[in-house]
């Protein structure tokens, strides 16, 4: 028997447990009424009526409830799809502010759809379902907010030492074989000292977590293909970490056990940065469930077409766009931002889609209101703030169009790199931007070289052994006869499409897996691996393994010699970027064009040691450069004011498929130094035994490789 409800207090929203009781509110501000609905350990259900409202948020306190409660609500109102109401009483929902949600939804049944699913009406989503849906739905969780931090807090490493490793919470440990089977694809892996070895021998200074926001997975389309929605960018609640990820149970456990992971992870020195997805939600389109935005309050909630109020605008091709111009949404995303800062110790977000975000009516808006109010809030603007710099509505693409505060997934970055390796004409002008942090792109409006999130690959799309093995897509196994996934990789496979045993190919595939690690982190900006390229993890051609809840998302840790090589090369790169501030400049070089005579902190030159011009960064066919980057021309002091020196480089990248002997540059007296070789990506690892340039000795650089020097004192 439950105790008899008090009004309660309108803040704070969700569930909140105080050590005596619990209050819940909820806002909704077209709802009749709201009824609190608790769950029994048997699934029996009590209906509570929230009787209090105030400033549309319905609330009532409970004495004697705490945590492991689970609860859901039922919102009462207007049916008027036509005008973009979707109550129904009859489907439980999730509060959208519940701290922990018990299970998955379970089952395929229509009982989880607003309106009648299984009516053969064109327009069937506007015939109201009286069919109950508790049985099929997650519970929401009264949680206990109390932990021992034992002093913990936000690490806060500049930006300029940041080396972030993107990837996913089950697929990084759930073949490892140094960590317990129990504690696999779960946050207590990830905190398990196996795990956190391998990112500390990187060299890893942040992970970015795919979404562990609470999920769906729908059933029908995937689950009746045996897949699931693997990489979670579905959110039905934005505080709850995902329950699937916990080896602790549910009933709230799963909020310790993150919390754990982050303790671990600061302990080791590396941030924690999340993949949030604010643009939409898991309901879907029109035609998709009420599971909790939808039914608590439709037209508040979600962008609805003007003329039309019945259908969703769509800029993220989900089906739905939340309507970030209304102050409740707004008011949804920023305390929940705040949540996972001061709450969880997280210490920084990658936004999904994130130009939805900035459409305050149709187009983009990079001064609308959800920046504005991040840009001046204590808590966000002292953490990483990254945009996913587009979205697929049109005018979606902005990179190099988001305010002062935030770094952008530099995807410019990603299709130069891929093409200048590859071979293809006309890249060079556009290799020497990115390689310099993109200025063209950041640096007119403030932002400095860490605006640049540099990588070649990322969750969506080919793995890096897979970029070099593949001109293809191979998506067969998603069930969408290979329709789905990008069609424009700008791959190569160098001649055989997929695995091979021929010695030449797997050879030049080696060497430009090194190409792409050197270049991705000896370039200005912050440096972004995709989890399992330094083993060289392969998705077997498939670019778009959304669904793929197997082995071919998750981390193959029985390393071949190769691989195990790639691995050294990899902890050899970060640690080297890590002792020369050179390549990671916290300003621009000079503040001025790459391009021209004259600088003295960078210059370029052609294979025949003199330097660029102007006309020959236009010339298409040219794929060999050579860069020279002076360590006394740092400009940027060090935390105490002293100034910063660092050793000089020469820098040879030579896309060709001959050898090419570069001389060494007669300005600046560099011909006259000895110059010591450092990386040649033809070789397995960093070179051990000493080979000296100088005066008049040309570097042979063989086809598709790098070559690094460093000027001897």
């Amino acid at each position: 028997m439950y105790v008899a409800l008090w009004p309660g207090n309108v803040y704070p929203l969700g569930s909140y447990w105080d050590g005596k009781g619990t209050n819940f509110a909820l806002f909704s501000e077209n709802a009749t009424a709201v009824e609190l609905c608790l769950f029994d350990r048997n699934d029996k259900e009590t209906r509570i009526k929230l009787t209090e409202l105030n400033n549309f948020v319905w609330h009532g306190y409970l004495p004697g409830i705490g945590p492991g409660q689970r609860y859901g609500f039922r919102v009462h109102g207007p049916w008027k799809p036509q005008e973009g109401h979707r109550f129904n009483a009859n489907k439980l929902l999730i509060d959208p502010y519940a701290k922990a949600i018990d299970g998955l939804l379970r089952g395929n049944g229509a009982e989880i759809f607003g309106y009648s699913w299984e009516t053969e009406e064109a327009e069937k989503d506007l015939v109201f379902s009286e069919l109950d849906d508790a049985h099929l739905v997650p519970k929401s969780v009264v949680v206990d907010q109390s932990f021992d931090w034992e002093g913990d807090q936000l690490l806060r490493t500049p930006w300029h030492e940041t080396v972030i490793y993107e990837t996913h919470v089950k697929g990084f440990t759930k073949l490892h074989p140094d960590i317990p089977e129990e504690l696999r694809g779960t946050y207590a892996g990830i905190a398990h000292p196996a795990a956190i070895q391998h990112l500390q021998q990187l060299g890893i200074t942040a992970l970015e977590l795919m979404p562990v926001h609470h999920f769906i997975a729908l059933p029908g389309y995937l689950t009746d293909k045996g897949l699931t929605n693997y990489w979670g960018y579905d959110s039905i609640n934005y505080f709850a970490p995902f329950s699937g990820y916990s080896a602790s149970g549910t009933l709230g456990q799963q909020v310790t056990e993150f919390k754990k992971m982050v303790k671990a992870l600061h302990r080791a020195g590396i941030e924690v940065i999340l993949d949030v997805v604010y643009n939409h939600t898991g309901e879907g389109n029109h035609l998709g469930p009420s599971l909790s935005l939808r039914g608590i309050d439709n037209t508040v909630y979600y962008r609805l077409i003007d003329d039309d109020k019945r259908l969703y605008m769509d800029f993220t091709g989900c089906g739905n766009s939340l309507y970030v111009g209304h102050p409740q949404v707004l008011k949804l995303i920023m305390d929940s931002l705040r949540y996972w800062v001061t709450e969880m110790h997280v210490d920084g977000f990658r936004f999904d889609l994130a130009a939805a975000l900035a459409r305050e009516l149709f187009e983009v808006n990079s001064l609308s209101a959800f920046f504005d109010i991040i840009h001046q809030d204590p808590v966000l603007a002292d953490v990483k703030l990254i945009a996913e710099p587009w979205d697929l509505g049109e005018g979606g693409y902005q990179v190099g169009q988001f305010p002062v505060l935030w770094s952008e997934w530099n995807g410019r970055y990603r299709d130069t790199v891929r093409d200048f390796w590859r071979g293809e004409k006309e890249t060079l002008g556009e290799f020497a931007y990115c390689f310099t942090g993109s200025p063209d792109l950041y640096s007119l409006n403030g932002r400095r070289p860490n605006a640049s999130i540099n990588f070649v690959t990322a969750h969506d799309g080919f793995t890096l052994n897979d970029l070099v093995s593949y001109e293809e897509k191979h998506n067969e196994a998603n069930g969408e006869n290979n329709c789905d996934g990008d069609e424009h990789n700008r791959s190569w496979n160098c001649g055989v499409e997929g695995e091979t045993d021929d010695p030449e190919i797997l050879d030049l595939r080696e060497r430009l897996r090194r190409n792409f690690l050197a270049t991705l982190m000896l370039s200005q900006g912050v440096p972004m691996l995709l989890g399992g390229d330094e083993m060289g993890r392969t998705q077997k051609g498939n670019n778009n393994t959304y669904c793929q809840d197997n082995e071919l998302s998750w981390f193959d840790w029985n390393l071949n010699q190769d691989n195990e090589e790639l691995v050294n090369f990899t902890r050899e790169l970060i640690y080297f970027r890590r002792q020369h501030p050179v390549f990671r400049r916290r300003k621009w070089f000079q503040g001025r064009p790459i391009h021209g005579k004259g600088v003295s902190d960078i210059a370029w030159f052609n294979p025949d040691g003199t330097e660029m011009t102007d006309e020959q960064w236009n010339i298409g066919y040219a794929k060999a450069i050579a860069v020279f980057l002076d360590g006394d021309q740092l400009a940027c002091p060090s935390p105490r004011g002293e100034h910063i020196r660092d050793d000089s480089f020469l820098m040879f990248f030579n896309a060709h498929s001959e050898t090419i002997e570069f001389n060494l540059p007669t300005v600046f007296g560099l011909d006259k130094c000895d110059w010591s070789l450092v990386i040649d990506t033809k070789e397995p690892r960093f070179i051990r035994e000493e080979k000296i340039y100088t005066g008049n000795q040309a570097v042979p650089v063989v086809g598709r490789s790098l070559v690094l020097l460093r000027r001897l004192e």
